[in-house]
């Protein structure tokens, strides 16, 4: 009986694997900067799309550094400037020339161009669960319950 138990919960654990987990934060929030992210406050979502990535976006403007961890599903609906080679690794973000063409604002605060940062580094990720974080040790929580479910069970 325990190990129809076990063979339901770890089957249950292996139907919602067929997507990607990814971490999602904004960099201004606490503990989602660029070396000090602290996986604690930000748990790790499903990507929806089965071909997703998971996507670190890195922009800077001399010495201030705005980092945005979140699937590529997600950020497809509102970035225009997402590289057209989407394969594992960092690049340089697209130029989008389109972007603001009719609009020519009087106030420079107002950037409908994206031009405030001058740095744009999209990071992409698809082998690994949560792999859009910083360069620490994250814990894997599907393999830490199974593990101890297992070892409570048997």
């Amino acid at each position: 009986m325990m190990k129809f138990v076990l063979l339901v919960i770890f089957s249950a654990l292996l139907s919602v694997g067929n997507g990607l987990w990814c971490y999602r934060c904004v960099g201004s929030h606490p503990g989602c900067g660029l070396y000090d992210f602290d996986w604690r406050y930000y748990w790790s979502h499903y990507c929806p799309d089965p071909n997703d990535k998971c996507v670190k976006v890195i922009e800077q403007r001399e010495s201030e550094v705005m980092v945005t961890r979140d699937c590529l599903s997600y950020l497809e609906g509102h970035r225009r400037d997402i590289p057209a080679d989407r394969y594992e690794g960092c690049r340089s973000s697209a130029t989008d020339h389109l972007l603001g063409q009719f609009i020519f604002p009087s106030i420079p605060e107002i950037d409908h161009r994206r031009e405030h940062y001058t740095n744009v580094t999209f990071c992409f990720c698809d082998f690994d669960e949560r792999c859009n974080h910083s360069p620490s040790l994250a814990v894997s929580y599907i393999l830490s319950i199974s593990l101890l479910l297992s070892h409570l069970l048997l």
